[in-house]
């Protein structure tokens, strides 16, 4: 469930909707979205324990044709799409720490098609986490809980820094300053709700790894006890 995406995103949201309370209302409105889908997938999990998760809710619900086109769509666009993007970020970020990833072509604004050194360095991510986990099970579980680990090391480390170390009173000012505004009404328009959307496309993007635990009903002991704890455990985290 902690993916790379709160790494990539919020950048982004911060540029729809300018402030910093709207930026964490943002989370906590994907946040709790995310639980209310986690606990119906549950529901479902129990109700369907089948190996292929939405694919298999979609075909019982709205037919084959839907399960059909969902599945190859899953296959050519989202999760390949997902993995490109996460790989992407993983390079750029690791271009602070080796600065050649950030040389060559592909670089500036608009399109550009061919390799540069920061996709190159994607595409090996890629090809070795996949080599990892055609390794067998045990590859792949410890290469998981290694980035899982550190992952969540980094957002504690992130926050007990800035709430509990070396508190910013005026940045912790900044950040919650705007709450009451946001409560009150007073910053609310059409436009500020089209933004608070298109915002929440990059929180809910982070959080869309979820429903990837139903792939593996078949396959689970107890689904019925198993995946609605896994669902949701794993987004209230």
């Amino acid at each position: 469930m902690i993916g790379s995406g709160i790494f990539i995103v919020s950048a982004d949201i911060a540029r729809h909707i300018g402030s910093p309370a709207a930026l964490l209302a943002v989370w906590l409105v994907s946040g709790m979205m995310t639980i209310a889908g986690a606990l119906a997938y549950g529901e479902l999990a129990v109700m369907m324990p089948q190996a292929g998760g939405q694919y298999v809710y979609l075909r019982e619900a709205y037919g084959r044709l839907f399960g059909f086109l969902f599945g190859w769509t899953l296959f050519l666009v989202i999760q390949t799409g997902t993995i490109a993007a996460v790989a992407v970020a993983f390079a750029r970020f690791a271009g602070v720490l080796f600065p050649a990833l950030n040389s060559g072509a592909g670089t500036g604004a608009g399109w550009h098609f061919g390799f540069s050194r920061e996709r190159i360095g994607a595409i090996a991510v890629i090809a070795g986490l996949t080599a990892a986990n055609l390794r067998g099970l045990n590859t792949g579980r410890v290469v998981q809980n290694l980035f899982t680990s550190i992952k969540i090391l980094s957002l504690v480390l992130i926050a007990v820094l800035t709430l509990l170390v070396a508190p910013n009173p005026a940045a912790i000012a900044i950040n919650f300053g705007g709450v009451r505004e946001l409560f009150s009404g007073s910053v609310w328009s059409v436009a500020a709700i089209a933004a608070f959307g298109a915002a929440m496309v990059g929180s809910l993007f982070s959080a869309d790894a979820w429903a990837s635990v139903t792939f593996v009903a078949s396959e689970t002991r107890r689904p019925d006890r198993d995946l609605p704890f896994a669902l949701a455990g794993g987004t209230l985290w």
